[in-house]
């Protein structure tokens, strides 16, 4: 293949001659980051939630701090797993090195940043409006933030989907700690690396191009949450970008 024409006519066979070359990554990506981003999502929504209606000292540095991990490169947190997963680290003993679960680990610390400080910013700004009479009533902080985030639960869906795009989208971490291994750990992003590293043109468009559905797909579902949100309470839903950052 040396032309951008044969290489996407090829892309195009694979894809629709289901090779399992290609599905059985994407499969495997699509398992990865739905695991991680489950789990951020509900430690994510609970933190952020709660971080929306509490008032303690240092809650400015942690806020601070949330959103600096915003933009932590995929590939430190990748570092970082590394030294906590390898044999000489302290959680050597699990034995995840170059696993599902080492990167189910990494894309869960790349993410449950992200779920926690847009969720931490809707439900604020809501509680900014009704969180007095809530707390006239005699609700504590967790009710509140239980209350508030089950009000905006529109909302905090679209901040799912937009994590599921920032996982299923990288590649430094699970590079990092996955290893990349055909047949275990090989996902869409470091298989669509390696391919273009070895020539396979072919196989890392097709990956290319599941990937951009992939996020496509994400990206018409945000737009359907907003559009049912906007129609059942009769105001906007905040828009909420799949990188994470509010347009």
């Amino acid at each position: 293949m040396n032309t951008f024409s044969d290489s996407v006519i090829a892309a195009l066979q694979l894809i629709t001659s289901a090779d399992p070359a290609l599905w059985v990554v994407v499969a495997r990506s699509l398992a990865v980051s739905a695991t991680a981003c489950l789990l951020a999502y509900v430690v994510g929504v609970a933190m952020g939630a709660w971080l929306a209606v509490a008032r303690f000292s240092g809650r400015g540095a942690v806020l601070l701090g949330l959103n600096t991990l915003l933009a932590l490169p995929s590939v430190v947190v990748g570092l970082v797993v590394y030294l906590l997963l390898s044999r000489t680290g302290p959680l050597g003993f699990l034995g995840w090195m170059f696993s599902f679960k080492a990167m189910v680990l990494a894309q869960f610390i790349l993410v449950v940043p992200v779920v926690t400080a847009l969720t931490r910013q809707v439900v604020e700004d809501v509680e900014l409006q009704h969180g007095e009479q809530w707390a006239s009533l005699g609700a504590s902080a967790w009710v509140r933030s239980l209350l508030l985030a089950w009000d905006e639960r529109l909302a905090l869906l679209t901040i799912g989907v937009t994590a599921f795009g920032r996982a299923i989208s990288e590649v430094g971490a699970v590079m990092i700690v996955g290893g990349n291994i055909d047949g275990f750990t090989r996902v869409m992003t470091t298989a669509i690396a390696l391919e273009t590293s070895k020539g396979d043109l072919p196989l890392a468009l097709g990956l290319g191009m599941v990937l951009l559905v992939v996020v496509l797909l994400l990206n018409a579902l945000v737009a359907l949450i907003r559009r049912w949100g906007e129609r059942r309470h009769a105001r906007p839903l905040p828009v909420i970008a799949l990188d994470g950052v509010h347009p």
